[in-house]
């Protein structure tokens, strides 16, 4: 008897349609003007995994207090941000959306979007829409989950697809705080200031959250302690924002082999007086030159471009905080902004989600 009659015929995977990649990253004012520094921080403030307060709450303190008083001093520093090419954000978010179509090649369809402003979410899932696209992958541009950042795109992007008719399989990044490329990417950056200079101290700050964020993602309600909680990686502390920074900083480290008592992870950008996660940047920044620390490389890995936060607070604000209270060199380390490993990850990101 032929057994090949009992055997289902193969058949060839068929691809129907392209793939959608959609790239997201926080956002930024159109210009550094006050209209539009103002805009912008009420649409990003005014989010409720940002601010999570009841709505009536948050729309005071945003449009009565924050966005009025705050929007004039942010505009300023904007200015001191924006290049000919715009903001940072955006520019380097543009080319990354070039480069990483170039090396995805004509299978996939790449978007950049911002989750505050433009160019908008809402823009480029229309996009999509219309191209019948088999499927959608969506990559927050945060390294580690927080509710704040990458919950908010995810909740942007599942809002805006609900009232599609058809609605494509969609795979969405949770995090990618430790693929080995972004590790290395950074590890990379930090060599090279490594090999110019003998630093006596090594500064990872993060963007800050409140703790009460944290305390409600313990689904359990016995983990956190913003302590040694966060001594590890593991199952019931794994979307930990907190403790994915500790576990970012450990891979880095051993990355650049950083002796143990050289390096510090700290927290930064802090608003309103509750409680954030700690310890604070800018507390441990003051601290470092009584202990006889005066070089510091600092890392921002929270971010994967140049922005406010990485090259106003942490390579201008931090270093003139640093410089007040005795300490004599200070140096940033820039984001991955457009580095070819950058581009490399994200392909990994796509091809083996």
């Amino acid at each position: 008897m032929d057994v090949s009659v009992l055997q289902p015929p193969v058949i060839a995977k068929k691809s129907y349609g392209k793939t959608g990649v959609l790239i997201v990253n926080l956002g930024t004012p159109d210009s550094p003007s006050v209209p539009d520094v103002r805009k912008y921080l009420r649409e990003f403030l005014m989010d409720g995994r940002v601010i999570d307060i009841p709505l009536i709450s948050r729309s005071l303190l945003v449009n009565g207090i924050i966005a009025p008083f705050r929007a004039p001093k942010s505009a300023k520093i904007y200015k001191q941000l924006w290049a000919e090419t715009g903001s940072p954000l955006k520019y380097y978010g543009k080319v990354v959306e070039r480069k990483l179509q170039d090396a995805l090649g004509d299978d996939y369809v790449v978007k950049l979007a911002m989750r505050y402003q433009s160019p908008a979410i809402k823009t480029g899932l229309n996009e999509f829409k219309q191209l019948g696209l088999t499927d959608i992958i969506v990559i927050p541009f945060f390294p580690q989950y927080a509710s704040a950042s990458t919950g908010s795109v995810y909740e942007k992007v599942m809002d805006i697809v609900k009232t599609w008719q058809v609605i494509p399989a969609i795979r969405f990044i949770n995090r990618f705080l430790d693929h080995p490329k972004f590790i290395e990417g950074f590890a990379q950056l930090g060599r090279k200031y490594i090999a110019a200079y003998d630093y006596d101290h090594f500064l990872f700050s993060y963007h800050g959250l409140p703790e009460s964020q944290i305390r409600k993602g313990d689904v359990t309600k016995t983990v956190c302690q913003f302590g040694e909680c966060c001594g590890s990686l593991q199952a019931l502390n794994q979307h930990c924002y907190r403790a994915q920074c500790f576990e970012t900083t450990r891979l880095l480290v051993k990355a650049l082999t950083i002796p143990e008592g050289k390096y510090t992870t700290c927290f930064q950008s802090r608003l309103g007086s509750d409680p954030w996660i700690k310890p604070y940047t800018d507390n441990i920044i003051k601290e470092l030159p009584a202990k006889g620390i005066k070089s510091v490389l600092a890392f921002s890995p929270a971010f994967v471009a140049d922005c406010l936060e990485t090259t106003i607070e942490v390579g201008v604000e931090y270093k003139e905080l640093f410089e007040q209270a005795g300490g004599q060199h200070w140096q940033l380390v820039e984001s991955l902004n457009d580095s070819p490993i950058w581009i490399e990850t994200l392909v990994d990101l796509v091809k083996t989600v």
